[in-house]
Formats: structure tokens, sequence, C-alpha cells
């Protein structure tokens, strides 16, 4: 089963709902033919908003446009845009078996027993869920139901899938085995697709670029990895990943210095003015303290396995982390000497 793959245009796209709230803020997004594209962000950031619009279960402002491979689909109901939505409950059918609810929307579309037979066969393999046919959604593992979730969603061919946080309502150890399925079911589907979420993690395993939103506004769209090493605005700097600030005085920012456990690092040119810097923990090195290394007090050491996790005290800073290999031997109340690379500190303002 090979599908429609067609790009989407959000163009000058908001939401104001009756009472005035501003949901959404003017967006422009394309997203291309076959991508999956992860909307994500905080709660009440206008990311489900978003989604359902391009679904066409919300009404867009006036002046707003969506369209699907250049056919604008702005006015049309959800039910003529081609659109196939996984929901986070998945909202399978209890008493249905695995093909009945694969083949549901099939069947109330009238498509003949014969080519719906076809349909949900090649599906049933395309998900990995030979032999499990006959089974009933209580008796399938949380990814056997996610399975069919997608399986059900595309089996009436979508133009577009979207997924509205599908992982949310599992465990922290179910959901990082099966955003990996996810992510695999989703290139092999081939589909366009758009999934919602507010777990970073989650976004950068399964989506091939990232829409960061905040406060109804798309502030940063990219790579996941483009993204946390040049974010572009603080907020995405600071929503992606862990990061520590360090503060600056009038004289650091006069000299063009970063002063951290009595040492002075270069400030980059572009962030001089900057009041506050950001350096992610694990851009800071740790090692024996020398002459030319800023110097801190290991407060807290915490051990997570394959890395290790040390919070450091420095003069005229709040305590920083840094983050290291699992083998680092440095314990609380050492002194240890720090190192950062000026070129990995990000901006804490906007510019």
């Amino acid at each position: 089963m090979t599908p429609e793959r067609i790009p989407i245009q959000v163009i000058e796209c908001a939401k104001t709902f009756p009472d005035g709230t501003r949901a959404l803020l003017p967006a422009n997004l394309d997203i291309e033919a076959g991508e999956v594209l992860a909307l994500l962000g905080p709660s009440g950031c206008g990311k489900t908003t978003l989604l359902r619009l391009i679904a066409g279960l919300e009404t867009a402002d006036a002046g707003s446009r969506i369209l699907f491979a250049s056919q604008d689909v702005t006015a049309q109901p959800a039910e003529k845009r081609g659109v196939g939505m996984v929901f986070q409950s998945y909202a399978l059918f209890p008493q249905m078996t695995v093909e009945a609810n694969i083949g549901y929307g099939l069947k109330i579309r009238g498509v003949p027993v014969a080519e719906r037979r076809k349909i949900v066969g090649e599906l049933i393999d395309l998900v990995r869920l030979s032999g499990l046919e006959k089974k009933r959604a209580p008796e399938l593992s949380g990814g056997q139901r996610q399975r069919v979730a997608l399986a059900r969603a595309v089996a009436v061919r979508p133009r577009v899938l979207l997924l509205d946080e599908p992982l949310a309502a599992l465990d922290a150890k179910l959901k990082e085995s099966l955003r990996d399925e996810l992510a695999e079911l989703l290139r092999r589907l081939g589909i366009t697709a758009v999934h919602v979420t507010h777990d970073q993690q989650e976004a950068l395993a399964i989506a091939d670029r990232l829409a960061v939103m905040h406060a109804g506004a798309i502030v940063q769209v990219g790579d996941g990895e483009s993204l946390y090493r040049n974010p572009a605005h603080p907020f995405v700097a600071q929503f992606l990943g862990r990061v520590n600030r360090i503060s600056r005085d009038a004289a650091q920012r006069d000299r063009g210095v970063v002063r951290i456990g009595g040492h002075d690092i270069e400030c980059p040119d572009h962030l001089k003015p900057q009041q506050d810097l950001l350096i992610r923990p694990e851009d800071i090195q740790v090692g024996q303290p020398a002459s030319d290394t800023a110097h801190a007090r290991v407060l807290r050491r915490t051990f997570l396995g394959d890395r290790v996790q040390l919070q450091l005290g420095t003069e005229g800073q709040a305590p920083i982390m840094a983050e290291l290999p699992g083998n680092t031997l440095f314990r609380v109340g050492e002194t240890v000497g720090i190192c950062i690379d000026p070129s990995r500190f990000l901006a804490a303002q906007e510019a």
C-alpha cells in the first residue's frame, strides 16, 4: 500500500476564540511531502490548535490559508480533507478484532469486502501484526494497540496523518520503547505526518523536523540537531535539553569576557551585549585544577549509569551542572578545574 505523498502549506494561519483568546498567532509553515514534522512546545503554546486547524476541526481566522498539495482546503470540512488521526487514547473499538478495527473506516465507506480484506491484510503485514488479526484491543499490548490505531488511520488512504500526543498516556519506560517503534512505522508508511507532543525526546526521536512553539507562535523550525546546537531564540535553547545560566555584570560586558570561578573566558562577539549566557551541561569540561582553568567545588554528584552529573559551585555564579561520562571519579568536596569552549555559549536574551 503506497500512500499519496503531499506537501502542506500553512499561510498566515491564526485562531482567535470567541472570548478573544489568541490561541494561535499568524503562523507560516511548509511541510514537505512524506515528511514527519513535530509540533513541539509546552501546554498552551498553540500546537494542538494548529493541528486541529490542519485537520479542519477548528475554523481559522479570516485571512488564514491551508494548502494540501496546492489545493486550498481552508474552508473544507474535516471529512473532505482526507486526514487520518491518531489520538493518545488510540480510540480503538474494544469489542472488535484487530482486522475489524483496521477495516472499520473502509467498511463505513462501502468498500467491497474483497478489496477491504486486501487492504487490511497489506496493513497488518506492514505494521507487523500478523497472527494477531483475531485479537481484540484489550488483549493487545500498548505497542500493538498503537500499531492498530496507525493502520486504521491510514487504511482509508488519507492524504495527511495527524498524531495528537500519541504516547502521552504511557509510562516512561514503555514510551521510550514505543517512540522508536513509532518512528520506524511512520518511515515505512511514508505518509506526510504532523505529530503534536510536549516531549522533546519524543520529538527528536520521531520527527524529521521540529517546529518549536511558544505563546501561540512558531519560534523556530529545523532538524533536531540544528535546533539543539544553533537555537535562534533563547526559548528554543532552554526548552530543548538542559542549560545553565551564567550571569555577567557590566564590567564583564565592557571587557567582553565571561567570568567563572576566578577565570575570564573570552565572550564571542555576537554575545558580548548579553547580560546572561547559557551553556549546556555536556559542554562543560571538568578536570584537575590548573592555573589556566576556572576553579569549582563539587557540591553534588549524581551517578546515572552511563553518565555522571556534577553540581559545581563557582565564585560569583549560581551552582552550575556538568554532565560527564559514567566513569568520572570526582567526588563531593573536591576542587576541580573547568573549561568551556566559548563557541558553545548560547544567548539567554532575545537579540
